[in-house]
């Protein structure tokens, strides 16, 4: 595994060098994460794929602005909401005016609200929040904000394609439920039970169990449950070690269904998972490596595994949004100027390298763009996960899935320069 230690380090570096460290040809983004715990695994994947992303897609090609390159700029949040927020402040205070994050969408509220208040109190120092993996469909309704773009697909959107799935299997006629005790796995429990009303009211949720996260070291209980409560079909939105253990203890002690999931590939779980898992663990989700969409994709995934050899590419929509920000940086002129570069993203559509376009939603600014189906196995793969022979492959798409979904967004819009 990549070197943690020097991660965290560099992150400490980042807080400590202040204004000083700006250089006049880069354009930083902020990138808060957990960089230290049990989830720094998920969050230095996430910084891999960012870096490389912003050095593949952007710096080789010559930058943006006449040679402007693009600078990861690391925080370690801990996965806790007041050291990201603490993290904000300080790129804030650096003169930065774009941040990722992804990793925990009760995190991504705390930001949202503190970057919509910041931009109305400072409107000469404002931030960008890019989300790319914060799945709470709140953060693009009641909770929205003109400075936050999601590119990741919400929850309501990854549960319509669960719920179709599970439909169209008469067979299925019981359902287990099992997630996060969070805003995330809330969300994931109302938009399982909303769509399995709606298109199987037949189907019976025989468990529907919520626990805390990062906390729980042995799920035997929670997989025994699952079997004796003769679910025929499992639905989680569980990442990163609970993901596992989930997943593990229900086919240890003796399930044999399908286990939809939102982050069941690489960062260990693929691994683990191995022959047990084949056929029967699904992730929905945007963009896939197997098949590749087009030599170009092709191309760049087999770049980021020379280079990073120890991670893979499970967050495909991170190379979208580098791409559609240096963007729409080119067409304002600026990166200073953060109005017209958020104007610009909304309705922006896009050429994505995995196949398909990406439209961000002028009403609330989330990405709309294909969803796959894909499930665990070793046949077909042309990228494997986790060193190991098997990935995930494409066997269903969904496209532009749920593109005239209704919205409560009500966004408080800043003049057009």
């Amino acid at each position: 595994m990549r070197n943690t230690i020097g991660l965290a380090v560099s992150a400490v570096l980042a807080l400590s060098l202040g204004t000083t460290a700006a250089f006049a040809e880069t354009i930083k983004i902020a990138y808060i994460e957990p960089l230290s715990g049990p989830f720094a695994t998920n969050g230095n994947t996430g910084l891999a794929e960012w870096q490389y992303a912003a050095e593949r897609l952007v710096n080789e090609k010559g930058g943006v602005l006449d040679g402007m390159k693009f600078e990861i700029v690391p925080f370690d949040n801990k996965l806790d909401s007041k050291e990201a927020l603490i993290a904000l402040q300080v790129a804030i205070d650096q003169g930065i005016h774009y941040f990722a994050h992804g990793l925990s969408s009760g995190i991504g509220h705390a930001l949202t609200a503190a970057v919509t208040k910041n931009n109305a109190r400072n409107p000469e120092n404002r931030i960008l929040y890019l989300n790319y993996s914060a799945e709470d469909p709140a953060l693009v309704n009641d909770a929205c904000s003109f400075w936050h773009f999601r590119w990741d697909a919400d929850v309501d959107i990854r549960l319509d394609a669960i719920t179709d799935a599970i439909a169209q299997q008469q067979d299925i006629k019981k359902v287990f439920l099992i997630n996060q005790d969070y805003s995330f796995g809330k969300a994931i429990v109302a938009a399982a039970e909303r769509g399995l009303a709606a298109k199987r009211p037949d189907i019976e949720i025989v468990g529907n169990e919520l626990h805390p996260i990062g906390k729980v070291k042995d799920f035997t209980p929670y997989g025994r449950k699952i079997v004796a409560s003769g679910a025929q079909a499992v639905i989680t939105g569980n990442w990163g070690p609970d993901m596992i253990g989930v997943g593990k203890s229900a086919i240890d002690a003796g399930y044999d269904g399908p286990i939809y999931t939102i982050s069941a590939a690489s960062l260990g779980i693929t691994r683990t998972f191995g022959a047990a898992g084949k056929d029967k663990i699904h992730v929905v989700s945007e963009g896939h490596l197997n098949p590749p969409a087009s030599e170009r994709a092709k191309e760049y995934t087999a770049g980021f595994e020379a280079k990073y050899p120890d991670y893979d590419i499970i967050q495909p929509r991170i190379a979208n949004a580098v791409e559609m920000l240096a963007r729409a940086i080119e067409e304002v002129g600026s990166a200073e100027d953060v109005v017209s570069v958020a104007y610009k993203l909304e309705g922006m559509e896009h050429d994505s390298i995995w196949g398909g376009k990406v439209y961000i939603r002028p009403d609330n600014h989330q990405a709309i763009q294909d969803i796959h189906d894909q499930v665990h196995t070793d046949e077909g793969i042309t990228f494997p996960l986790d060193n190991s022979e098997y990935g995930t492959i494409s066997r269903n798409v969904i496209k532009m899935a749920s593109m005239d979904a209704p919205t409560t967004c009500k966004m408080e819009r800043p003049e057009r320069p």
